[in-house]
């Protein structure tokens, strides 16, 4: 299956069916009267965040959304038949973007959430609805309301929990390999990576998403490469793991190339938590070793981690790492759900 993070859509809701106007006229009955029904409301368009998807691609063979009209009403007093609605299944982390890709209409980032995208047309009111003292025998019907018409962008931003950043060849797919059931594509060129790839890794009992996105090289918010259109994927993530080759001539520009990246792509992803780790260890010697960590340290200015995902030396210790600011993230949001609330944090007692 391809992967597909942003598609263009063009929905309408239904239109209203019109009233009618018909009058009673029976055998033996003398006074008939009014007796024409309301129209059905047309139907609404509707998006909802469903499991088991990860990707727009259902969308790039059908763009065109149509809800069903209301059916018109009918004599005998009879009320049009309201018009089927339509349900955009999107994955869960579906952004929907105005005509303009910047506003934001909504943000399904759980699963079942649901949102109104076009509210279908009311219908119109038939003859019965304007019978009066005055007026008895009226000869005058509501046409229903039209539909709503919209053209919308769905953007995908997976759900993950880590992000893997790098320039190139940095290891990031390697890594994910060792780590997870993920099999994405290893190799020893450039760009391995076209599009994010997702992996569930366990550590003590634990498990979280790692979402592995291409890597980046100098100038990517210009286009340069890839460009930076898959950063959006590690925008919810907890904690950003920034892998830097070993082997690389200059480990030290390569960790300021891509920080200078993530400041030029903003949306606070440069100061989200990360972890540095100085990957592909076991091509280097001890003393290769150590002046790549004091050069990667002093570029970072903190604790920076060895790692080689082929040989899975210090793996486990980059994982745990990783765990334990997940955890610190879940904690701040469960407060922040409780103090959103009311809810005060239950004291312990004996």
């Amino acid at each position: 299956m391809k992967f597909l993070d942003l598609a263009k859509v063009y929905i309408r809701s239904g239109g209203g069916g019109g009233g009618c106007v018909s009058f009673r006229r029976e055998k033996y009955i003398e006074y008939g009267g009014p007796d024409g029904g309301d129209g059905g409301n047309g139907g609404y368009v509707w998006a909802e965040a469903v499991d088991g998807l990860n990707t727009l691609i259902d969308f790039r063979y059908q763009q065109h959304f149509f809800a069903r009209s209301g059916i018109p009403g009918m004599g005998k007093q009879r009320t049009g038949r309201d018009g089927d609605d339509i349900i955009l299944k999107v994955p869960v982390g579906t952004e929907i973007l105005d005509e303009d890709q910047e506003t934001v209409i909504a943000d399904l980032n759980e699963l079942g959430q649901r949102v109104l995208l076009a509210k279908g047309g009311n219908g119109g009111f038939g003859n019965l609805h304007f019978k009066s003292a005055t007026n008895q025998a009226p000869r005058r019907a509501n046409p229903g309301q039209e539909g709503v018409e919209r053209t919308l962008w769905l953007r995908l931003k997976l759900i993950a929990d880590v992000g893997l950043l790098g320039m190139p060849n940095a290891g990031k797919s390697t890594f994910l390999a060792a780590s997870s059931n993920a099999r994405p594509k290893i190799a020893d060129y450039p760009f391995t990576t076209l599009h994010p790839n997702l992996g569930v890794v366990g550590i003590d009992n634990v498990e979280f998403v790692v979402a592995d996105i291409p890597g980046l090289i100098a100038g990517a918010h210009e286009g340069r490469g890839i460009g930076d259109r898959f950063l959006g994927h590690v925008e919810r993530c907890a904690v950003l793991l920034h892998l830097v080759d070993g082997t690389a001539q200059d480990v030290a520009e390569d960790y300021r190339t891509i920080i200078h990246e993530l400041e030029a792509y903003g949306g606070h992803l440069a100061d989200k938590p990360r972890i540095t780790v100085l990957n592909k260890v076991d091509a280097l010697d001890e003393e290769e070793r150590n002046a790549a960590l004091d050069e990667l340290e002093k570029a970072s200015g903190g604790k920076v981690l060895m790692m080689s995902g082929v040989s899975q030396e210090g793996l486990k210790d980059v994982l745990r790492a990783l765990r334990s600011q997940i955890d610190n993230d879940r904690l701040q949001i469960r407060a922040a759900e409780r103090a959103s609330s009311g809810v005060e944090d239950e004291k312990w007692h004996p």
